[in-house]
């Protein structure tokens, strides 16, 4: 198994699992998204690999975007935060192999839609296991690279609606929705997810890349574009008054939860 900082690699016969492993949470800071472009960078180069799957810890897939470290860098540290976070989305749409990914936990947000560039979902239930896009709930912008890809999956309407709704779901209604394919228990998931790429992985792999780049052309158009000015633009967005007021009343809240008693 290959250790990165943020992220545990294990190669088995064919192809590899990466497992996100960072903090309590895993929630998505830059040091994540980095290690996850140049992961899937590498894999999609490895022809030894034939397939991957992105999976979190028992309970936990990832809690989202760490919202402390993005106030933490100030405009700087956003921009390069969000390049690197598109970065990642970016390198895991163009994964031209079979990927699935085991929702073993709560995903919402940002890790919702890192979720989406797979070509699988298996989700685990829980009552806490969650995924969708909450961020009004917060009064807090979705960036235009993640609302496409909501959108590309849901339709605009559905999308939109859901959005204004703040809406989360449970793993039996996100597979009725599509925004997942299997919602098993949680003790299934990584059960699930090798056997469907295991099943995926039978297609002859040319095959397989060029029907995906096909079908995908409308999410491949979202992420192949110039990250460096969509990021600018998520940035000089955030400097808002009205969105920094936002985020410090979200961390303030966390704050204000984590002190209660249990």
């Amino acid at each position: 198994m290959t250790m990165k900082q943020t992220l545990n690699i294990q190669r088995l016969p064919g192809y590899a699992i990466v497992q996100l492993d960072h903090g309590k949470v895993n929630a998505i800071d830059e040091l994540m998204a980095r290690e996850l472009a140049e992961v899937f960078e590498e894999l999609e180069a490895d022809e030894k690999v034939k397939g991957l799957i992105l999976a979190g810890r028992p309970h936990c897939f990832s809690a989202g975007l760490d919202v402390f470290s993005l106030l933490k860098g100030g405009t700087a540290g956003a921009k390069s935060f969000w390049y690197y976070y598109q970065k990642a989305l970016q390198a895991m749409v163009r994964f031209s192999k079979p990927f699935v990914c085991a929702i073993t936990g709560y995903a919402p947000a940002g890790a919702t839609i890192l979720a989406l560039a797979a070509d699988y979902r298996v989700m685990g239930k829980g009552l806490k296991h969650v995924v969708g896009m909450h961020e009004f709930n917060m009064s807090m912008l979705i960036p235009e690279m993640l609302s496409d890809v909501y959108a590309y999956h849901l339709g605009e309407q559905t999308a939109w609606k859901y959005v204004q709704q703040a809406r989360l779901f449970n793993s039996d209604e996100a597979k009725a929705i599509g925004l997942v394919d299997e919602s098993v228990e949680v003790e299934e998931v990584m059960e699930r997810a090798q056997a469907q790429l295991k099943r995926l992985m039978k297609v002859q792999l040319p095959v397989y890349q060029k029907s995906k780049r096909y079908f995908r052309k409308g999410l491949l158009q979202i992420v192949n574009r110039d990250l460096e000015q969509m990021a600018g633009v998520i940035a000089k967005d955030a400097e808002d008054p009205a969105v920094q007021e936002s985020l410090k009343q979200f961390l303030a809240n966390l704050k204000l939860k984590s002190k209660k008693p249990i």
